[in-house]
């Protein structure tokens, strides 16, 4: 940390420049009150990424900031505040602390909760930022997070960890045996100093593969922010061991919140039926897909699927949906000269599902721009017939 960052006139400067052309500001400066502007910058950098994502942060006096990629890579806020909601207790550690953000969620729900970051500069950035925020019950420690768990011997309440989802060679992983720290091979000594684990993973991560490697799992949560899948969490409890895995999807939206559960082992089981396209669509949130409850939705709210695999359903009557929901205006069979002779559209938002060519191929062949009020679903029906759905929102 560089304290003079903190100073009054360098935080009035980074306050009046977050709307500024950076590369012009670059050009411009090249030191502000003595200190190199490329440590300027990355201060206004990160903080305009906060707006939006960590709102407390942006908002706060002498937030000292760290570089763009920590702000990236850490929880968003609301994020933070749903994965806090699924614990609480006495005490709690957070074994891959990162820039704070979740245990600061945590620390509302715990009486003390142990931040661990390995990254010196970070860390410190972390207590920082803690003392300026009125936080009074986390203790920040600048150490691995499982060689403090072995050292020290303390129990808790609950562990949480979002292990690195990069390795060494920078490349995307999807096996958690591949992530840093490795949680299933450490799973067992995790389980010595508490009997719950919560595990923050990327969407990437196959829900089947993580449920085979780590066993324990009483929970799978599927969080999406507006529709675009997050994050994946996993409830572990030490003491077991079951198939009847409940998966809760939650879609945080700027108005409401969707929400759908269900037991893995009904999805298997559901008996549902297949139709036509009928009044209404209905298209399951990024969540829903994720998690893969294509049968329990049908079940639960009584309406029928397209086809088996195109994840879109049916109704003659208009239903609440944890997802969108259109009138359908017609359906067309997918021929070049039906569909333009039929519509006649110039822009349409279109979406495939269970379709052999891509949205931007179908673009090009009927000449389609992109927005307006018309949405284009193209999908396979259960007859085994390419259809177009010409649809308006519900």
């Amino acid at each position: 940390m560089n304290p003079a960052l903190l100073s009054p006139e360098i935080q009035q400067f980074i306050h009046e420049h977050l709307h500024d052309d950076l590369a012009k500001l670059l050009l411009k400066y090249k030191e502000v009150e003595g200190i190199p502007f490329a440590e300027i910058i990355e201060q206004i950098e990160a903080k305009i990424r906060c707006y939006k994502k960590l709102p407390t942060w942006f908002s706060c006096k002498n937030i000292y900031f760290p570089n763009k990629l920590n702000i990236e890579q850490t929880s968003s806020e609301q994020t933070a505040t749903y994965k806090a909601s699924l614990i609480k207790g006495s005490s709690m550690i957070d074994l891959t602390g990162g820039f704070g953000v979740d245990c600061y969620a945590f620390s509302k729900q715990f009486q003390k909760v142990t931040h661990c970051e390995i990254a010196e500069k970070l860390s410190s950035i972390v207590a920082h930022n803690y003392k300026v925020l009125g936080i009074k019950n986390i203790t920040t420690v600048n150490e691995d997070g499982i060689s403090f768990l072995q050292n020290n011997q303390q129990t808790y309440d609950w562990i949480y960890i979002d292990p690195s989802r990069r390795n060494d060679l920078k490349g995307k992983v999807f096996l958690l045996e591949d992530c840093l720290p490795d949680v299933v091979t450490h799973k067992e000594t995790l389980f010595k100093f508490a009997d719950n684990i919560l595990i923050k993973t990327s969407p990437l991560l196959d829900i089947t593969n993580g449920l085979r490697a780590l066993e324990n799992v009483k929970e799978v949560h599927v969080v999406a922010v507006n529709n675009e899948v997050k994050e994946l969490l996993w409830v572990l409890d030490k003491n077991l061991k079951t198939e009847n895995i409940c998966v809760k999807t939650v879609n945080l939206k700027k108005q409401e919140i969707e929400t759908f559960d269900f037991y893995l082992s009904e999805e298997k089981e559901q008996t549902i039926d297949f139709s036509l396209p009928k009044k209404y669509l209905y298209e399951p949130n990024a969540a829903i897909l994720k998690a893969g409850g294509f049968l329990s939705i049908a079940s639960k709210y009584k309406i029928e699927k397209l086809q088996q695999h195109s994840h879109l359903y049916t109704s003659n009557e208009l239903i609440s949906f944890p997802g969108r929901r259109f009138s359908i205006e017609k359906v067309l069979p997918y021929t070049k000269k039906i569909i333009k002779k039929e519509l006649n559209l110039k822009k349409a938002n279109v979406t495939t599902r269970n379709f052999p060519e891509s949205v931007a191929t179908i673009r090009k062949k009927l000449t389609l721009a992109d927005g307006g009020t018309d949405f284009l679903f193209l999908t396979t029906v259960f007859t085994g017939k390419k259809a177009v759905i010409h649809c308006k929102k519900a």
